[in-house]
């Protein structure tokens, strides 16, 4: 979690050639969101309470580090890494929260889904980051891409003391956070997302999981979504009944052709906040340009992947984090 006060010593060789870098954390900002919105917030607030009997702990040794300042914005991220120092350049996951863009935080709970899937990562020897973004309505549209893409540059420009392989970054996101997921895996620098800090480093990464995120901004079951009509004018600019041509600039599906990284994203079958269908699409989209891509369709499954009804989820979430690790293990395991 992120904490406040607190001075972390990596070990490593910095730009400056020396063998110890002192990185100071810094407490994370606390932007409000808008009363419509609290839906997707709760939603992924639950996601951090609701335990899936997995990890009772988080793994590893967790330093605060201060990513990029954009708009003024002092920006930082937790990174969880092995307790013992590697020997090599080891992968990172990059995770990014959900919270309709206007809400949510980067704290990941243990015994959670995704604090499931840090556990793995970590005890596996590798890195594991949770990333703050700038929020609506303070914050709309690009901010967060722009800042998810700092992230992932930043983390490559530092690489050599973070012991961290550029070659093998990954990225996992939930709901709002599964289309930054997305768009970082598919939205190229000729997107225009890749601005500030480190644009001499690529934002290109190697396997994206993309966890109920929307897909298709402009689509009629993304318009009819009960938190569409807030979050696309908070957030995008775009009124009901309006233009939709920024929603399609923010759509993952847009970006899809043929080079993508490999995919896997997760869907509640019973969601409906975000359709099923905007998981669907994204998928056959990266199959009909021959990128990977499969899809977990969680059967019993709401938004967050919580119980929708009477039915149990299936496959429960102590198994879905262990099918995202698994994803990773498989498409991270050599060096690029």
């Amino acid at each position: 979690m992120i904490r406040e006060d607190v001075t972390f010593w990596i070990t490593g060789e910095t730009q400056r050639g020396m063998t110890l870098w002192e990185v100071n954390g810094v407490t994370p900002r606390r932007l409000g969101h808008r009363v419509l919105t609290l839906l997707m917030a709760v939603v992924a607030f639950g996601a951090i309470l609701t335990s899936c009997g997995g990890s009772p702990t988080l793994a590893g040794t967790a330093s605060t580090l201060t990513y990029c300042t954009n708009g003024g914005e002092t920006l930082s991220l937790e990174l969880y890494h092995p307790s013992a120092v590697p020997t090599k350049p080891v992968p990172v996951v990059v995770y990014f929260h959900g919270g309709g863009w206007e809400g949510g935080t980067p704290f990941i709970g243990p015994g959670t889904q995704i604090g499931d899937v840090e556990s793995d990562v970590v005890h596996h020897g590798w890195d594991f980051a949770t990333v703050e973004y700038r929020l609506a309505p303070q914050w709309s549209w690009p901010a967060p891409i722009i800042d998810a893409k700092c992230a992932i540059r930043y983390l490559r420009a530092s690489a050599a003391f973070l012991h961290i392989d550029a070659s093998r970054i990954g990225v996992i996101g939930e709901s709002a956070g599964g289309q930054l997921a997305a768009m970082a895996g598919l939205a190229d620098q000729t997107a225009g997302f890749d601005v500030g800090q480190y644009v001499d480093q690529s934002s290109k990464v190697q396997a994206v999981v993309d966890e109920y995120g929307p897909a298709d901004l402009a689509a009629p079951n993304w318009l009819s979504s009960p938190i569409a009509p807030e979050v696309n004018q908070a957030v995008f600019g775009v009124a009901p009944g309006g233009d939709t041509a920024a929603l399609t600039a923010a759509s993952p599906v847009t970006y899809v052709g043929p080079g993508a990284p490999p995919f896997l994203v997760v869907q509640g079958a019973d969601d409906t906040v975000v359709a099923p269908a905007q998981s669907t699409e994204l998928v056959d989209r990266l199959t009909a340009a021959h990128d990977q891509a499969r899809l977990l369709m969680v059967q019993g499954a709401g938004h967050g992947l919580d119980q929708a009804g009477a039915l149990p989820v299936d496959p429960d979430l102590e198994t879905v984090a262990s099918d995202v690790s698994s994803f990773y293990f498989s498409k991270l395991a050599q060096p690029g």
